[in-house]
């Protein structure tokens, strides 16, 4: 029987490129030196396999580790359920399971109900079956549109791809599910009318009800965002253009799905990003935040309303929402998000995420003195740094010449994410996302270092 070795640093890195397909790298560019292997981590700081450490202002690379590294009272809890009862399949209730649901439920005023998952993607697929399914308990089949903003991302399944208005991340996966339907962007920066806020009348928002006519309202169930779009560019709208999607919604009998994966459970110094405005979400989505990624759990949170609709009938086997997701049931992962919210709760983590925000926000803005940065945005912990070539053009900076400006940092121990293939011609976007403990001196770091990438790549 084959066992597991232990390498040397050499040994992991030669057993990685033999044997390790990785997420979004091509292979053949990290052939010679093998990858980034990541060997323990605390705080915000990360080491790899030769001992080489660096400041992770991405929380973990995408968002997640919100937190920070090393919370010895996540993995103690954890092992604890584990012994005792690590999991059965969602169609039978365990403590863990009932005792999150009514903890996250006290921080959403307006849901009550908690349906469990695995991933991000696979909780706005949830929330696009509950809508289809809806179409048909109430009676009208056709409506099953789902429509979604250019810019925003929902996940990596086909059906979330499809959902997703980012060309790049889509390129080569259809054919796509049919009834997905796309509106523009909320980025004032680029505006897609042409306009400059606040004289603009918000025609971002206004848009949906033009493509809510244009489908037949009698199509169209569900609308889907984030509530700052995240890998489109870090987009905060303005405050009145999600009271102004609402009420579009409310007009023709259309669902809105806030999805929270990224901003949920703190990202923004609101335990949700909606809740930065004045909107009632049919439904919420979450995932990388839940558990600050010590278990991989997702969530899709419904309003009673919605609930309720699944049991109009209890004769009709076709009635209830027949759906599954197998790591549902997983306790261990309920008790990492019941101690997730303590530790937010108990060290006061979204007032230091609402004060860090606005101390990098403030650190960011000073870098617009340099030509080549153009936009500055963000809420929270947060932000995207938009490089351009020329300021008064707004033209964008290549995507090389991004990448090149998050290995500078990386070269300098300050780890960055960036828009990543996703928007032709707009992949200039530097992003940043420390975890929930970051400090002011952390912070410093993070932005001066990239003052002098930005600095060194555009010279």
């Amino acid at each position: 029987m084959s066992q597991s070795k232990n390498f040397d640093a050499a040994g992991y890195v030669e057993a990685d490129k033999a044997h390790v397909w990785h997420h979004l790298l091509q292979h053949q560019a990290i052939a010679a030196k093998g990858p980034m292997i990541v060997s323990e981590a605390s705080g915000l700081r990360i080491k790899d396999i030769n001992g080489r450490e660096y400041l992770d202002a991405t929380s973990g690379g995408v968002w997640c580790v919100n937190v920070g590294y090393g919370r010895e009272r996540i993995a103690n809890a954890v092992c604890e359920q584990l012994k005792k009862m690590p999991y059965y399949a969602g169609t039978a209730g365990n403590i863990p399971h009932i005792e999150y649901a009514a903890k996250l439920i006290g921080y959403m005023p307006g849901l009550s109900r908690v349906y469990l998952s695995n991933s991000g993607s696979e909780a706005n697929e949830k929330a696009f079956k509950m809508i289809r399914s809806l179409a048909h308990i109430k009676g009208n089949p056709e409506k099953k549109k789902i429509i979604f903003r250019n810019r925003d991302y929902h996940g990596t399944t086909i059906a979330a791809l499809s959902a997703t208005g980012q060309p790049e991340r889509k390129e080569w996966f259809g054919p796509f599910v049919p009834g997905f339907v796309e509106f523009p962007h909320a980025c004032c920066y680029r505006c897609a009318f042409n306009k400059t806020y606040p004289g603009c009348n918000i025609e971002c928002a206004r848009a949906l009800e033009t493509v809510i006519k244009e489908e037949g309202p009698e199509t169209v169930g569900g609308v889907i965002l984030e509530p700052i779009t995240a890998g489109g560019g870090v987009i905060p709208p303005v405050q009145e253009y999600y009271p102004i999607l609402q009420e579009i919604c409310r007009k023709y009998d259309v669902l809105m799905i806030m999805d929270e994966v990224v901003c949920g459970v703190g990202r923004t110094g609101k335990m949700f990003g909606y809740q930065n405005y004045e909107v009632k979400p049919d439904i919420v989505t979450m995932a990388k935040g839940v558990a600050s990624a010590y278990m991989p759990i997702s969530v899709t949170v419904t309003t009673e309303e919605v609930f309720r609709s699944f049991l109009h009938d209890p004769a009709d086997p076709m009635s209830y929402f027949r759906d599954i997701s197998t790591f549902g049931g997983c306790a261990g992962a309920c008790t990492a998000a019941i101690e997730n919210l303590n530790i937010i709760e108990e060290e006061k983590l979204l007032e230091n995420v609402t004060n860090m925000g606005q101390y990098l926000i403030e650190g960011l803005r000073d870098l617009l003195d340099l030509p080549n940065v153009g936009d500055v945005r963000g809420r929270g912990l947060f932000c995207g740094v938009e490089m351009v070539v020329d300021k008064k053009s707004r033209q964008p900076a290549p995507e090389g010449m991004v990448a090149q400006v998050a290995g500078e940092m990386a070269a300098d121990g300050v780890l960055v994410g960036r828009t990543n293939r996703s928007l032709p011609g707009l992949n200039n976007t530097i992003n940043l996302a420390p975890a929930y403990v970051v400090t002011k001196a952390d912070i410093d770091i993070i932005v001066s270092t990239l003052r002098k990438a930005i600095t060194k790549v555009f010279a």
